[in-house]
């Protein structure tokens, strides 16, 4: 049973916390997706208790090609692709004939579409102390006739993925599923990455600065903050790595015009404002790293800052006026 799986928690903060991929996978397996992911999101933390898993954002819906069905829904062929391919050369490279057999079939195409959920968990107190777990929740849907009589397709990319398909009504083939992609446990990837550079990532220095700001000391950084990893074998086997931090965006996010000459007790105003609709402190300083927020703020800051305005906690007044020695964004 899913629920007998435990997994205890790391006292080391340098450790990193084993989740294992085998088990993910399994656990996406044996769920049926449902509305909301509530089934596959209680199934893990059932089988991490020590770790408060939640979903931080959803990918953009993507789509891709599917295989083909009977009008009845039965399976012909996974692959759309492999099956044009492999049943032209049944037919003796006759592509007449091919269009004949689809034909006869009334066979249909089908393709997937599909979101990537990105679910994370605390691991330790650092920004980059938590685990990412991207899985894919897929739909199989049949929509078009294979072939059209009326207008058949000339070549096998035709076929295939037609420009102008013959749809009919929609329907889904199968249940929607969840496939396990990948676990990232952070911190291992961004040491792992800073191997390869000889300078701090910026990612690197914007977490680092979550850590040493109040916003680190009030908030999670993942459940505001994801990641959006790149990671491949160059051609000279090189591994190659990047990453990209994400927003999380669960609320509106927050407006902050430029100061427009604003300073002092105004400006002050305006950052706790915005602040505020975040939900956390020096928000306004990681969306302008964002470019959510124009630099112009961080300037007009920087400036109060030299004329012995103190509206900053120290901490956050250290940060500022690094990245105004060495600016950086994402």
């Amino acid at each position: 049973m899913v629920a007998e799986v435990r997994v205890s928690p790391e006292h080391d903060a340098d450790a990193p916390v084993r989740f294992d991929g085998h088990l993910l996978d399994r656990l996406c397996k044996d769920t049926l997706a449902s509305p909301g992911d509530a089934v596959l999101l209680d199934r893990l933390r059932q089988a991490y208790p020590g770790y408060p898993l939640h979903i931080a954002r959803l990918g953009h819906q993507w789509y891709r090609l599917g295989g083909i069905v009977k009008p009845n829904g039965a399976r012909v062929a996974a692959d759309i692709g492999e099956w044009a391919e492999r049943t032209y050369i049944e037919c003796g490279q006759n592509f007449n004939t091919l269009l004949a057999h689809c034909e006869e079939g009334g066979f249909l195409a089908t393709h997937h579409t599909g979101v990537t959920l990105y679910l994370v968990a605390q691991t330790g107190p650092r920004a980059e102390d938590f685990v990412q777990i991207e899985v894919d929740r897929t739909q199989e849907t049949a929509d078009r006739y294979l072939v059209a009589p009326e207008n058949p397709p000339e070549d096998l990319e035709g076929l295939i993925d037609p420009i102008d398909p013959v749809g009919v009504q929609p329907f889904a083939v199968g249940a929607a599923r969840y496939t396990y992609r990948r676990k990232t446990e952070v911190a291992l990837f961004m040491r792992e990455l800073g191997r390869h550079r000889a300078d701090r990532h910026p990612a690197q220095r914007f977490m680092d600065d979550w850590n040493a700001s109040s916003a680190g000391q009030h908030k999670a950084f993942c459940e505001d903050w994801s990641l959006r990893l790149f990671q491949h074998i160059g051609r000279h086997g090189e591994q190659v790595m990047n990453v990209e931090i994400v927003l999380n965006r669960t609320r509106e996010v927050p407006r902050l015009e430029g100061p427009d000459g604003k300073k002092g007790k105004a400006l002050a105003v305006l950052l706790n404002r915005f602040d505020a609709q975040a939900g956390h402190p020096f928000a306004w300083y990681f969306y302008m790293l964002k470019g959510l927020v124009s630099p112009h703020v961080g300037e007009a800051v920087q400036r109060d800052l030299a004329k012995d305005y103190a509206y900053l906690p120290d901490r956050d007044t250290v940060v500022l006026k690094q990245w105004a020695t060495a600016p950086y964004c994402l």
